[in-house]
Parts: structure tokens; C-alpha cells; sequence
């Protein structure tokens, strides 16, 4: 493609990524300004296995410091962290390190579908968008927000917006001169101007917030 877009078909590395914004501000150039000013645009490179997606689960509905609190001590609780010594162990490890009840099941959920049904999430990241949604969301505890934070983080789609996150609904809001925060579907709607390149509006905008905020959003 002419313009740049093939050429960053996944973020999987610094270099991906200030490519990506490069594109991204020239079909966007409204834009230019915002990402002038931001002094950094992380990376935010997650692995795209069993590790990268528990990380994510952890990191549903709480605070970014406490995700990091609970998952650190879930992950130093299993030697190794794998998906194997999750189910070996079981919940208690889980209940000591802090994941709630949800979690708990939803992660003990994810290591029985990779052991027992053979989920295999590398692979997962090849498909679609619109596919490995699906298969992630078919998993309890699993919904729209972590599948397609997994997909933006993990496996590095350039075209996948988490609408429901409430980082990007402040910024969309800010951006689009709402005179309120807009809701997930009113932003997985706004978002739809920034395609083909909603990843990269993502990372911007997460960039932002965190920028307008002082700390980090993600």
C-alpha cells in the first residue's frame, strides 16, 4: 500500500510503533498536535501467551498500582508461571496474592482451556480481529475489554480500539469536544474515524491521558 499502512501490520517494536505514529499523523493530521506534545509513547509490549493475557485479567477494574501489587505476587507464586502450574497448584495461591473470586475463576478458566482444549493464544493472535475476539470472549471471565487490550498489547493489531476503557473515553470525549465522557458504544462508534489505524489512535491517546494526567493510564 502506498501509504505506509502495510508496512506496520503489527506493534511489536519501538521502531513499529514510531512508524505507526508517523502514518498515523499524516492521514490524521488534526491530530499532529497531540502527539507533538507528548513527551513519549510506550511501547507497552506484552507477550502473547498465557502470561501477557493474566497479566490483563489482573488488571480488570482495579487501579494500575494495585493490577501490578496482585500480579506480581500471583506470578512469584507459581515457579514457573505457567498455565500447567496454575492448575497444578490451584486457587490458593490466587487467594493469597490478592485476585478476586472473578479472576480467580476466569484464570484458572484460561489454564484449563490452554492445558485441557489445547488454546493455543500465539496462534490466536494470527486471526482476524473479529475471530480472536470471539474465542476469547467465549472464555468466562473474559470480556470485550481484556480481548481486545490482549490483541492491542499482545499481539500488536494496528486497527483494534478498547472502547470500554475509560482512559480513551475521557480522551475521545476531549477530542471529539463532547460536552461528556461518551460510553463504550458511543466510542467504539467515534473511533471509527481513526480506522484503519485504531491501535495506533490507542497508544496515542493512552499517551495522552497519561501525559494530561501526571501518571501512567494503562
Amino acid at each position: 500500500m502506498s501509504d505506509g499502512i502495510s508496512s506496520i501490520a503489527r506493534i511489536r517494536t519501538q521502531h513499529n510503533l514510531q512508524l505507526g505514529v508517523e502514518v498515523f499523523v499524516v492521514k490524521f493530521p488534526q491530530l499532529g498536535q497531540v502527539v507533538a506534545q507528548l513527551p513519549e509513547i510506550p511501547l507497552r509490549a506484552r507477550l502473547p501467551g498465557f502470561e501477557g493475557l493474566a497479566e490483563i485479567i489482573t488488571a480488570q477494574q482495579v487501579s494500575k498500582a494495585s493490577a501490578t501489587a496482585i500480579f506480581e505476587r500471583t506470578r512469584m507464586a507459581f515457579s514457573p508461571f505457567t498455565a500447567q502450574q496454575l492448575l497444578i497448584r490451584g486457587e490458593a495461591p490466587l487467594i493469597e496474592a490478592g485476585q478476586s473470586r472473578a479472576k480467580q475463576v476466569a484464570l484458572l478458566g484460561l489454564a484449563r482451556a490452554i492445558v485441557e482444549e489445547g488454546l493455543d493464544l500465539e496462534g490466536l493472535c494470527e486471526l482476524p480481529v473479529d475471530e480472536a475476539i470471539a474465542e476469547l470472549t467465549a472464555l468466562k471471565g473474559i470480556g470485550p475489554w481484556s480481548a481486545e487490550v490482549f490483541l492491542l498489547f499482545c499481539a500488536g493489531h494496528t486497527d483494534i480500539f478498547p472502547a470500554g476503557d475509560v482512559a480513551l473515553q475521557h480522551v475521545v470525549g476531549e477530542i471529539c469536544q463532547l460536552n461528556s465522557r461518551p460510553d463504550a458504544k458511543q466510542t467504539r462508534i467515534l473511533a471509527e474515524q481513526w480506522a484503519p489505524l485504531r491501535g495506533i489512535a490507542a497508544r496515542i491517546f493512552y499517551a495522552h491521558y497519561a501525559h494530561i494526567r501526571g501518571r501512567s493510564a494503562i
